[in-house]
């Protein structure tokens, strides 16, 4: 749809005042210059957020379309409240190369319902030797400023110094996938008590651990921004907190699974559970959850990982590994955040806009406030919206989640960017007819 003048009423401003926004070419305007012919929707009940930012997507396009692609995911996305998505670069081809990351860029402004930036590969082909193209990735239309081999660790630590060096140079960030692939070869599940009863290999927490560890100190030598995807464990909280502590240039994120989920989920040995990192402890999804409430970690990130059926409906050690996430994501934060009070639509607005957006140095455009001048880039939430999540019906090509028959709180019931719905929801399409 194009951008319309549409007058948001009574519509509660990040969950604290309520206020009217006024959506004017692209920009929040001055609601008293409303014409009497804008489009007007009534916010009662509603919760006016900045468009949320994902800083890790993977859209698969190019060469896995069987899974996603940038408009299913994008068209995804929207639903969910997004109005921006980091697209991982673990596609066929890998983006590694300015050429794939302008295809993935330009694909995505085609498909103009969320604004997609590519994230470049730390190394050649994920392989972990070689350095690749960051500085042309950098300098391309994509303006690439995230890379990540994730799916696989930057494990060798000569390669992650040069790396964090490289990107210093041009303000990028190196997110990585903190994994010993050593302590996890073989791995299936969290290493505990749950594996040892159910026979699976464990996944150890100290082989996350100790990579962010060894990462958190490099960050520290070079003086350069690392980002640390999918926390998962109590320990890995620990080691980020002392490394923000000592002034070191570290951000975190967390998943929404990672917030919910523990590890009891797979004893029905149902693959759509399988995802990486695993499922942990209670404990740890504690420990999660007080490191976002506290700072510890920076935002939250859904890792939409989709799989077409035939990678997950199989016996577990023959599964995928991940779980679409895009639209349960704002549900399940609220779930396990703000309805428990850890924390506020304001800080929500923080962890899944303002803040992704300035780790992924898209901040200018992206994670604006809601004032005039602004881009019109919003999502409106309805707090008090209960539902029960049904896969068969996400906008993803994909199906794998493991929250189906799970009723969360909350949803995204339309989405602007800079102005123009990309998402609405049946109360509201009939107005922009």
């Amino acid at each position: 749809m194009t951008s319309r003048a549409v007058l948001i009423e009574n519509v509660s401003l990040l969950g604290e005042e309520d206020g009217t926004l006024f959506l004017s070419d692209g920009l929040l305007a001055d609601p008293a210059s409303a014409p009497d012919d804008a489009v007007r929707i009534d916010g009662s009940g509603l919760v006016a957020l900045p468009g949320l930012v994902d800083l890790h997507t993977h859209l698969r396009e190019p060469g896995r379309e069987d899974a996603e692609t940038i408009e299913s995911g994008s068209r995804s996305a929207a639903r969910g409240g997004f109005a921006a998505v980091f697209a991982m670069a673990n596609t066929t081809p890998v983006a590694d190369t300015a050429g794939v990351v302008e295809q993935v860029w330009s694909r995505g402004r085609e498909v103009g319902l969320v604004d997609v930036f590519p994230v470049g590969a730390v190394t050649v082909g994920l392989g972990g030797t070689q350095l690749s193209e960051m500085g042309a990735m950098a300098m391309s239309r994509a303006h690439v400023r995230v890379f990540s081999d994730d799916g696989k660790c930057v494990h060798d630590p000569v390669i992650m110094r040069r790396a964090l060096e490289y990107a210093k140079t041009f303000d990028g960030v190196i997110a990585q996938h903190a994994q010993d692939p050593r302590l996890t070869d073989g791995a299936q599940m969290h290493e505990g008590v749950v594996s040892a009863q159910l026979g699976l290999a464990g996944w150890p927490a100290v082989a996350e651990e100790s990579i962010i560890a060894r990462d958190v100190l490099l960050a520290g030598h070079v003086g350069s921004r690392l980002h640390v995807c999918h926390v998962s464990t109590a320990g890995s909280v620990d080691i980020i907190r002392w490394a923000k502590s000592r002034g070191i240039n570290v951000t975190a994120e967390v998943m929404p699974h990672h917030l919910l989920l523990t590890d009891e989920s797979v004893r029905g040995y149902d693959p759509r559970f399988k995802v990486n990192p695993p499922l942990r402890t209670q404990a740890d999804v504690d420990a999660v959850r007080a490191g976002l409430a506290d700072g510890t970690i920076d935002i939250v990130a859904t890792d939409h990982a989709p799989h077409p059926d035939e990678d997950k409906d199989c016996e577990w050690g023959a599964a995928a590994m991940g779980m679409i996430g895009l639209e349960t994501a704002l549900g399940i934060v609220q779930k396990t955040m703000v309805d428990t009070g850890l924390l506020t639509w304001a800080h929500v607005a923080q962890k899944m806009s303002s803040t992704p957006a300035r780790i992924g140095r898209v901040d200018a455009q992206h994670g604006r406030p809601l004032t005039k001048g602004e881009p019109a880039t919003v999502t409106l939430v309805d707090p008090a919206l209960a539902w029960t999540v049904d896969p068969t019906k996400t906008a993803s090509r994909s199906n794998n989640s493991p929250f189906g028959g799970i009723e969360l709180p909350g949803r995204a019931v339309a989405t602007f960017l800079r102005g123009a719905p990309t998402y609405l929801d049946d109360r509201f399409e009939g107005l922009f007819a």
